[in-house]
């Protein structure tokens, strides 16, 4: 298990396994530097001008250069405290949400194991995978061998915004090449963990299409990545109703994305939800379904 302590920005920090540690917490511990790149060197990151007319226009460029075989990338020297909390964009890392909620994401699974909440574990948003490499090396790390660990994502970056949901109606995540992962990558570093197995399963597609009639019974750990108020609001409307008592649902972008925050809210002022929401750093919240 993981040990969690208070913070001062109202968070929770993990004390570190150190030697004398048990062997899988090690491994958890390795993996999750490994899978952050923490404190490996790293000193690159993504071009993402601020201004949206630079944006649009950088987003064009890229393109261009991208079909020569050139990719652009800026100096960023490595801060342990930024990467700790997920608030930088890796470039050769498999996660950009950073130690602490991975930590979180490790205590969620841990505590449905010993408590046998049932279900699998899902995230919806992967990326490059990183957090349901973790997910699935934490079923290995305690033997189990019968949930499965489900990859959700369009693997094609973020969707357009729609105009049914205003609150996207100013969002440029689609225009970000950097966010747009393929299947085939996402796989290929699973395999690099040595954790692509017949227990893990793949979701193609935007969530408005592929969640609904996925052959998922029920849900332990539900993490949702979306970063948009549309694609938040498909995943809890198809998926919530599938978290089993006990389980936990995870929102990594509630603290700085607005209308991530807005999905979440609506959502449980609509159905009720009043357990509370806990913070695990600047932006992850989570909390656990208790009906």
């Amino acid at each position: 298990m993981v040990t969690l302590q208070p913070t001062g920005d109202g968070a929770a920090s993990t004390v570190r396994p150190g030697p004398g540690s048990p062997p899988a917490a090690l491994y958890l511990d390795l993996l999750k530097r490994c899978l952050t790149r923490f404190d490996m060197d790293e000193d690159l990151g993504p071009v993402v001008p601020k201004d949206v007319w630079k944006r649009r226009a950088w987003t064009v460029v890229t393109k261009v250069l991208s079909r020569r075989g050139i990719v652009t990338y800026r100096r960023v020297p490595f801060e342990p405290r930024i990467r700790e909390q997920g608030l930088d964009w890796p470039v050769r890392a498999e996660t950009m949400i950073g130690l602490r909620r991975l930590d979180n994401v490790q205590s969620c699974v841990e505590e449905v194991l010993a408590a046998d909440v049932a279900g699998d574990l899902l995230e919806a948003g992967v990326w490059r995978g990183g957090a349901t490499i973790f997910m699935r090396g934490v079923l290995a790390a305690h033997g189990d061998t019968h949930r499965t660990v489900w990859v959700a994502d369009s693997f094609e970056g973020l969707p357009k915004p729609r105009a049914i949901h205003p609150a996207d109606s100013e969002d440029l995540h689609w225009t970000q090449p950097f966010l747009a992962v393929s299947l085939e990558d996402v796989q290929r570093n699973f395999t690099r963990y040595g954790l692509l197995d017949d227990q893990v399963r793949f979701l193609p597609g935007w969530f408005c299409d592929t969640l609904a009639g996925a052959p998922i019974e029920a849900l332990a750990v539900l993490r949702v990545d979306c970063d948009m108020y549309g694609s938040t609001t498909d995943v809890l409307n198809a998926l919530y109703p599938k978290v089993s008592k006990g389980g936990f649902i995870i929102v990594d972008d509630y603290g700085d994305i607005p209308s991530c925050k807005a999905a979440v809210d609506d959502y449980r002022a609509e159905h009720e939800i009043t357990e509370p929401l806990q913070p695990i750093d600047k932006n992850g919240v989570f909390w656990r379904r208790e009906g």
